[in-house]
C-alpha cells in the first residue's frame, strides 16, 4: 500500500496504493497431501480474507500436486525455496505466481540469475526473503538489521542489472525491534514493496501481540505492503489475526464484525464454545454487518440492540435478535443453522 513501486503476483497488485495484502503459508507437505482437501481449505482461506498462499517446494515429488494447486487458480500461489535453485525453476514451470528465495543460501550468483530470468519469462514475481537466523557469514560482527538491509540491497541491485523489477523484499526477525529497525532502514534506501512479519513469533496470543505492535509502528511510518502473522497454530488463525489487525488499523474495510463477551460465572450459554464453532464460517460471510455472541442476559440484550444480528441463551434455549429486536428462540442444537439462515436474509 505504501510503496510507490508495485509488484504483480498474478492479478494481485502489491504496493502502489493497493490495499495491504494478507498471506499465510500452508502447513503440510505438498507431495503427500489430499489435493481436494487442500483446494477446499484454500477456498475457505480466501473467503476469510487471505490474498496469497505460500507452499514449501522441497523436491520434485511436489511437482504434480503443486501444478494442480496453481492451475486451480483459487488465489496467487508462492513457492518457498531454500538451498536448491532448481526447485525454484521447477515451481515456475508448474505455474507458481511468485517464488520466495534467499539468494544467500542457494549458492553462486549465477543460480539466482537463472531463477530471475525464469521468473521474468513466466511473468512471476520474486520475494527476496531474509530472516535474522540465516544471514551471510561474510557480514559477521555487524548488527543483524544492517546485515539484512545490506544483503537485500545487494540482491536487489543484481535483479535490476538483469532487467527484473517485479520484486518484494522481506526482512524478518523474532526480535521486534530488529524487525522494525531493518524495515525502516530498508524503506529509507529503496521503494520496493515490503512484506512484513515477525518470524517464530510463538502461539496465538504471543504472535498477535508481537505482530500487532510491530505492524502498527511500521504502518504509522507508511511501511508495509503485505503481511503474515506467523502463529504456532492453524493457518486459519493466521488469516483471522491478519484480517483483524488490518481492520483495527483502518487498512481493511467490510466483513463481519464479531462482538463476544468473556465468559463469567453468570453465563448460561456457552458463548466461548459457540464462537469457536462458528467463527471461521462467520469470517467467510461477505457482508458488512455486526454479529454479537453473548453469554448471559446481563449484557446480551444491550449488545443485541447495537448489532445487526445477535445470539444469546439460557440453558438449552437460544435467542436470536435482529436489529435489536427478539427474532426467534430455538433449541441449542439448531443455533448455528438458524444464525446463518438469519444472516442470509439480511
Amino acid at each position: 500500500m505504501f510503496s510507490k513501486k508495485t509488484a504483480r503476483v498474478k492479478d494481485l497488485i502489491i504496493g502502489g496504493g493497493s490495499p495491504v495484502a494478507l498471506q499465510t503459508m500452508y502447513d503440510s507437505q505438498i507431495a503427500s497431501c489430499d489435493i481436494e482437501q487442500v483446494l477446499h481449505r484454500l477456498r475457505l482461506l480466501k473467503a476469510m480474507g487471505c490474498d496469497l498462499i505460500r507452499f514449501s517446494y522441497v523436491s520434485s515429488a511436489d511437482r504434480e500436486n503443486f501444478t494442480k494447486i496453481c492451475r486451480a487458480g483459487i488465489m496467487p500461489v508462492v513457492a518457498d525455496i531454500h538451498f536448491d535453485y532448481r526447485m525454484a525453476l521447477e515451481a515456475l514451470e508448474c505455474g507458481a505466481d511468485k517464488v520466495r528465495i534467499n539468494p544467500g543460501n542457494i549458492g553462486p550468483k549465477w543460480k539466482t540469475e537463472e531463477v530471475v530470468h525464469a521468473a521474468m519469462a513466466s511473468g512471476a514475481a520474486i520475494r527476496i526473503g531474509l530472516n535474522s537466523g540465516s544471514l551471510p557469514r561474510a557480514f559477521e560482527g555487524q548488527k543483524k538489521e544492517d546485515i539484512m538491509v545490506n544483503s537485500a540491497l545487494e540482491y536487489l541491485d543484481w535483479f535490476v542489472s538483469w532487467g527484473f523489477d517485479n520484486t518484494v523484499i522481506s526482512l524478518k526477525a523474532s526480535d521486534i525491534e530488529t524487525t522494525i529497525s531493518a524495515n525502516e532502514k530498508l524503506r529509507a534506501s529503496c521503494d520496493v514493496p515490503i512484506h512484513l512479519g515477525i518470524t517464530e513469533a510463538g502461539g496465538t496470543v504471543s504472535s498477535c501481540i508481537k505482530s500487532t505492535y510491530a505492524f502498527t509502528r511500521l504502518f504509522d511510518r507508511k511501511i508495509g505492503d503485505t503481511i503474515r502473522v506467523s502463529i504456532t497454530g492453524s493457518i486459519e488463525d493466521e488469516v483471522h489475526a491478519g484480517v483483524e489487525i488490518l481492520r483495527a488499523c483502518g487498512l481493511r474495510k467490510g466483513g463481519v464484525r464479531i462482538v463476544s463477551c468473556p465468559r463469567c460465572g453468570r453465563h448460561s450459554f456457552d458463548s466461548q464454545g459457540f464462537l469457536k464453532q462458528v467463527e471461521n464460517r462467520l469470517l467467510t460471510v461477505g457482508k458488512d454487518i455486526t454479529v454479537a455472541i453473548m453469554g448471559c442476559q446481563v449484557n446480551g440484550p444491550g449488545e443485541a440492540k447495537n448489532a445487526d444480528v445477535a445470539i444469546t441463551g439460557i440453558g438449552r434455549k437460544v435467542f436470536l435478535y435482529y436489529q435489536g429486536q427478539l427474532y426467534k428462540d430455538v433449541d441449542i442444537e439448531h443455533a448455528e443453522s438458524e444464525l446463518f439462515d438469519l444472516i442470509g436474509k439480511l
